[in-house]
This record gives C-alpha cells, structure tokens and sequence, in this order.
C-alpha cells in the first residue's frame, strides 16, 4: 500500500478536529468521544494534512523542514497508513 498512497490526498475525518492542547503540553486529535494524545512527530504530520496536499507533498514539506532526520519519508508513511487504519483521516 506505501507506494500507492503518495498521489492520494489524506483529510482530516469528519467529526475529528487537530488543535494544540497547552494543557497537555501538545498536539491533540478530538473527536465526539475523546482525544487522542499525539506525540510531536504526528502532530507535526497532522498539521500538513489539508485535504489539499498529496501524501507526497507532505513528505517533501517535512523533508524540507526537518532534513537531518534519518529515515523520515518512511516514518510519514507507516503514520498516515496507521492514522488511515485508525479512523482518523481518510485518502482520497
């Protein structure tokens, strides 16, 4: 699936809102029944996805922005298939 998803367009499911949450000291995902706490790394991914942006944008954007982290295009990857299986973004 990797290979696949980089010309798809993740957006933030409906019902589900990114906000920064200074109270937990990060980047939280709310929805009806809870939040989800995300670490900076997803939070850093989430804050790309615009429902504008291609998977392969967004890889480029944070590769330009963070580019001494080894290994990063992956890690993009396995988060918006795991963030995808979970609900909380769809592809389209």
């Amino acid at each position: 699936m990797t290979s696949t998803i980089l010309p798809t367009v993740p957006a933030i499911r409906r019902g589900f809102r990114l906000q920064f949450e200074p109270a937990q000291g990060c980047h939280v995902l709310l929805y009806p029944e809870g939040m989800i706490k995300l670490n900076d790394s997803a939070g850093e991914i989430l804050q790309q996805v615009d429902g504008k942006r291609s998977v392969a944008e967004i890889i480029d954007s944070l590769h330009q922005r963070f580019p001494d982290v080894p290994g990063i295009d992956e890690d993009i990857l396995a988060f918006i298939e795991v963030a995808h299986a979970q609900f909380w973004i769809e592809l389209r």
